[in-house]
């Protein structure tokens, strides 16, 4: 027996333009392009997405056809969201930060026909296209910079839309290919992860609810994750079912730049990694902008310090929502709100180390941890696994490949995180498969070992390695950036005797280097590869921490 309910199509041009321009029209999307804001609408953005769909329609572009982008946070941008997916075609957002090689073999991959480049990063894009293995895909400029003297025969945005008719969208399967997002490829080369409308509409709803995101028409959301970075974690989507206005920040990501554009414009809501968060504190210690239009702070993309997380609560009285995900997740998986079943009064310390968990799975999330052997581990808070994770909104597999693979295993996604999972359902990230540190049989977590030395007063950022040792396999060697005024002061043996009375004996690093800044990956993720081939052995100066009889016994 089936139930009697309407079969109605989970699409974007179904569930999110209509209430977009519809019951939203007047909602403000504002831009920062330049040295300008951009002021728009819900409603004149759906307008103008039309337009584009009916011009990318007499270039050809159908069905299954891919649409890639090359642009900053900016209303064209988000035109191209809600254009390109309802058209049926698929959008494929380019990350901006990589290589030349690295975009050219994405393009390639990815078979992009046209390609929607902001003036101001042309120059990135034509590197890549002596790179490209297959014929040049069309390019369609966006006027974000007045100067066009590298436009060559590229078509410009405005007049091109301006003289479409625009589009009708057609009927969707739900199942259609929305849009496709390639991994950062830091262990191999990039891969693709192809969205569909139906789990594009469902991780929509997922962010709106109070232990999602909490996201609703009465917040302003200033979107500072990349548009390429997992579809700005759903939020454009997320805004424009809900009715959430949007405030994109276009290329200026500096503090100052930031603070301003948050002073200006109000935002109640706002979504980045760590390093954005992190700045922004530095700035606000000198400068003091007024930030109190913010409710919350979505940070994901890695872990929160807590030292972060206090920062932000105690001097700019603005709260941290610790989100986990990844690419192949939407990328929503799990949200850091306070478990109910803790009630109000208790341990501070212990409600704090909730905040910095990675929460629990949201609703359409299931969550197991395995062992190497595929086998569940007890949820007890203590036992270690891999978190595998299973969804309508979870990759199912990538991108031309023809086998799942280990990555997908069983029906479920392999993440490479390595977590612990309390009574509450609560993760508790320890570390990556990749960047655990193997000691003597053990496992460190440079994730903790991170934290509690962002922790230290003086410490601006930190990573912790592994490197070789011929006795215990591997040991922690740690990455330190001093804060600007301790960097004449601050000691390898200071930091040392700050972790001993909170870790381990044999948790210790073995050595602690001074660096300028710790790498990036394209998406703001500390880039331990980098660290790893600078450091392949412990450094000759570096502090021992302890005697290997002291480790032995401790």
């Amino acid at each position: 027996m089936h139930g009697l309910m309407m079969d109605f199509p989970l699409t974007i041009p179904r569930m999110v333009l209509p209430r977009a321009e519809g019951l939203f029209a007047a909602r403000p999307v504002d831009s920062q392009v330049g040295e300008r804001l951009h002021r728009s609408t819900w409603g004149a953005v759906a307008d103008r997405a039309r337009r584009l769909g009916g011009a990318l329609a007499e270039l050809g572009i159908g069905p299954g056809d891919r649409v890639a982008t090359f642009a900053w946070n900016s209303y064209r941008h988000l035109e191209a969201y809600l254009a390109v997916p309802s058209m049926g075609a698929v959008l494929h957002t380019l990350n901006v930060r990589l290589f030349p090689d690295q975009v050219a073999y994405i393009v390639a991959h990815a078979q992009d026909r046209v390609v929607l480049v902001d003036r101001s990063l042309l120059t990135a894009w034509r590197a890549v296209e002596p790179r490209l293995t297959i014929e040049h895909p069309t390019v369609i400029v966006m006027e974000d910079d007045p100067d066009g003297s590298l436009d060559g025969g590229a078509l410009a945005y405005e007049p091109t839309i301006g003289a479409a008719e625009p589009l009708a969208w057609p009927e969707l399967d739900e199942r259609t290919a929305a849009a496709m997002c390639y991994t950062s490829g830091t262990t191999g080369d990039p891969k693709g992860v192809v969205y569909s409308h139906r789990s594009t509409v469902l991780h929509s709803l997922a962010v709106g609810l109070a232990d999602g995101l909490g996201l609703s028409a009465s917040d302003r959301v200033l979107v500072v994750v990349p548009m390429f970075h997992a579809n700005a974690w759903g939020l454009p989507y997320a805004a424009a079912l809900v009715g959430a206005s949007l405030i994109l920040p276009g290329r200026d990501l500096s503090p100052a730049a930031l603070c301003g554009l948050i002073e200006r414009e109000r935002p109640t809501f706002a979504a980045g990694v760590p390093t954005i968060w992190l700045g922004i504190l530095e700035h606000y210690r000198i400068h003091r902008p007024d930030l109190s239009s913010l409710r919350t702070t979505v940070v994901g993309g890695s872990a929160v310090a807590p030292a972060l997380m206090a920062a932000f609560e105690d001097e700019l009285g603005v709260p941290i929502l610790h989100a986990w995900g990844m690419t192949e997740t939407s990328p929503i998986g799990s949200t850091a709100h306070l478990p109910a079943e803790l009630g109000r009064n208790s341990d501070p310390l212990v409600r704090r180390s909730y905040l910095c968990s990675q929460g629990r799975a949201v609703s359409g999330v299931e969550m197991e941890l395995l062992d190497g052997a595929g086998q569940p581990v007890p949820h007890d808070g203590e036992a270690m696994g891999e978190i595998c994770v299973r969804g309508p909104w979870i990759a199912s597999q990538y991108y031309g490949d023809d086998q799942p693979g280990e990555k997908f295993a069983g029906g479920w996604l392999h993440t490479g995180d390595v977590a612990t999972i309390d009574l509450y359902g609560y993760v508790r990230i320890t570390d990556r498969t990749k960047d655990l540190v193997k000691s003597g049989g053990e496992w460190i977590s440079s994730v903790e070992l991170e934290g509690l030395l962002m922790s230290h007063p003086d410490v601006l950022e930190a990573a912790v390695i592994a490197v070789p040792d011929q006795r215990w396999t591997e040991r922690p060697l740690a990455c330190v950036v001093p804060r600007p005024h301790a960097q004449d002061r601050l000691r390898a043996e200071d930091l040392i005797e700050y972790l001993r009375p909170q870790v381990a004996r044999w948790w210790l690093p073995d050595g602690v280097v001074f660096i300028d800044a710790v790498p990036k990956t394209s998406v703001g993720k500390f880039d331990k590869k980098v660290l790893r081939a600078r450091f392949p052995a412990m450094p000759a100066g570096a502090r021992s921490s302890v005697s290997p009889q002291q480790r032995a016994q401790g």
